[in-house]
């Protein structure tokens, strides 16, 4: 019974991401509370994800207890939620992978403001995680040679904060209100980020 709900949570999160390379799943509980619709809990490890065209390296999430419909799971293995739960983790995104999505459609208007509000110019021409800072890349007209600027970045209000470094610019991330972010650093050539969504039926 677990395998089959462990089957149907990772078919349900494949057809949620546009790729993940690997995902690992866990379930906590045993059958007979399975069969009540109830499941203790889910941790879930998944590497070089892609979701709504954002490139993610790593990612560790646990959820709270988790209500499901096992009516439907038996009959279409698809998972059906009973009530919302929340979840708790951590994402890690590379320098690489965050230039490649600011890059693209769902992104590249996220990348450009912050490259008007922490640049004076447009369009983000890339970026790159160095020495514990983000350092972000635009090519001026008729130059050749790309601005870049460091900026820091923390966690406020449950989104992300970025600033120039001599504090006169900042720009705070647009945020999904199921989302809270509440830590941000740059460690290595990574974005790391901690906080907790809330997933719905």
């Amino acid at each position: 019974m677990l395998g089959l709900l462990s089957r149907g949570l990772e078919f349900w999160l494949r057809q949620q991401c546009d790729g993940i390379e690997q995902l690992e799943i866990q379930l906590a509980g045993s059958a007979s509370q399975l069969l009540r619709g109830r499941l203790d809990g889910v941790r879930l490890v998944a590497r070089r994800v892609v979701f709504q065209a954002l490139q993610i390296e790593h990612v560790e999430l646990q959820s709270e207890p988790i209500r499901v419909r096992m009516g439907a799971l038996l009959r279409t293995q698809m998972v059906q939620l009973q009530e919302p739960f929340r979840i708790q983790g951590q994402v890690a995104l590379s320098s690489e992978g965050l230039s490649h999505s600011l890059s693209t459609p769902p992104w590249r208007s996220l990348g450009d403001d912050l490259a008007e509000q922490l640049l004076g110019l447009t369009p983000l021409g890339g970026l790159r995680i160095e020495e514990g800072r983000l350092v972000l890349l635009a090519s001026g007209m008729g130059s050749s040679t790309p601005l870049h600027r460091a900026v820091t970045l923390q966690a406020v209000d449950g989104t992300i904060e970025i600033c120039s470094e001599d504090g006169e610019n900042s720009m705070r991330l647009p945020m999904d209100p199921g989302i809270r972010i509440d830590q941000a650093a740059l460690e290595g050539h990574l974005l790391l980020l901690q906080g907790e969504a809330r997933v719905s039926p």
